[in-house]
């Protein structure tokens, strides 16, 4: 058993420090200037010293084991611009973040070849995309939240968060947002947030305890993958309400771990209902993070990745040890 040397890409910044809890180097391909998808090792997050910055003119003179796509101009032009010949014949997997955009059930994946591993997030994603020949595997998410952050729910207010909500409209739910707002009281934060009147970006590690606070997570998200803090909301305990719409339709149990339901109105009246009973709230929150911990678990993640990476390599990962310190959320290995 020894640890993988990985190539990958920044292209989702909490999937990918998430994915680096497993006991491998990754190399993340970056630029000078860091441009969008090649950002490297970089920004907010507290990455771990196995997450190494690999800028792409050196990839050619490097020994990897495997290497992650996670976005269609990696597969189709990074990998034949940046990576010999003889590493593009190493195990390669994409993982695909996303739903179909062109039409939600007869688009076919881009990615069509029978010696790639193509990884969905969730089981929605990977029943609406048309995948061909390519193999097919679902990892569903799994996140770390800090042991010391638990819900509060003091502040009467509920909480959305999405990057880029007004330029990504209504598949992300713009209207929605509106309309909730103008009978809920309602924070967006996100990248810029301010465009919609928001509070702005929440750095990734202080999210949760930011989260805390309010009353409520509400997810007015019409069409997409299942969010991360979706889950990290869950996971402190906070009640979601959301559309129920894509996975989100089996994360949720409607009046048992939070509310999911397609009638804004419905939707509504639930939040208005949170606001003014907390330890309802406070209820429905604690069913969530007990469901939450159960699916979406980061020794399960870590797991199911450790076994997507050796059935494509062929190599085993080092087993997971205890934490030698609870507090400190970084996971170990041996």
């Amino acid at each position: 058993m020894r640890s993988l040397n990985i190539l990958t890409w920044h292209t989702h910044g909490s999937y990918l420090y998430y994915l680096s809890q497993a006991p491998h180097r990754f190399y993340i391909a970056s630029k000078p200037g860091r441009p969008s998808g090649y950002g490297g090792r970089c920004g907010h997050i507290p990455w771990g010293p196995n997450v190494i910055d690999m800028p792409v003119d050196e990839i050619k003179n490097r020994q990897f084991d495997c290497i992650v796509f996670q976005d269609d101009h990696q597969y189709f032009d990074d990998q034949f611009a940046f990576l010999t010949p003889a590493q593009r014949r190493l195990p390669r997997i994409y993982i695909e973040h996303d739903t179909p955009r062109e039409h939600p059930t007869d688009m076919r994946h881009p990615v069509d070849a029978d010696d790639v591993l193509l990884v969905h997030v969730t089981p929605f994603n990977a029943l609406m995309w048309d995948n061909g020949r390519t193999p097919v595997k679902v990892i569903e998410h799994g996140v770390i939240v800090p042991e010391n952050v638990a819900y509060r729910g003091g502040l009467e207010r509920g909480l959305v968060v999405i990057n880029n909500l007004a330029l990504r409209g209504r598949r992300l739910g713009k209207d929605i947002f509106a309309e909730a707002g103008r009978q809920v009281p309602l924070d967006l934060v996100g990248m810029d947030a301010q465009a919609m009147g928001g509070l702005g970006e929440i750095r990734h590690a202080q999210l949760p305890a930011f989260m805390a606070d309010y009353r409520l997570f509400f997810h007015p998200v019409r069409y997409t993958s299942l969010g991360l803090a979706v889950i990290e909301a869950m996971m402190i305990g906070m009640p979601v309400v959301a559309l129920a719409t894509t996975e989100m339709a089996t994360v949720i149990e409607d009046g048992r771990s939070g509310y999911a339901d397609t009638d804004i109105g419905a939707l509504t009246e639930k939040m208005q209902t949170l606001l003014r009973h907390p330890a309802l709230a406070r209820q429905l929150g604690e069913q969530g993070r007990r469901r939450a911990l159960a699916r979406f678990g980061i020794r399960r993640f870590v797991d199911d990745w450790n076994a997507a990476f050796m059935e494509v390599t062929g190599i085993a990962a080092p087993r997971m040890r205890p934490e030698p310190d609870r507090a400190e959320r970084r996971l170990q290995w041996c």
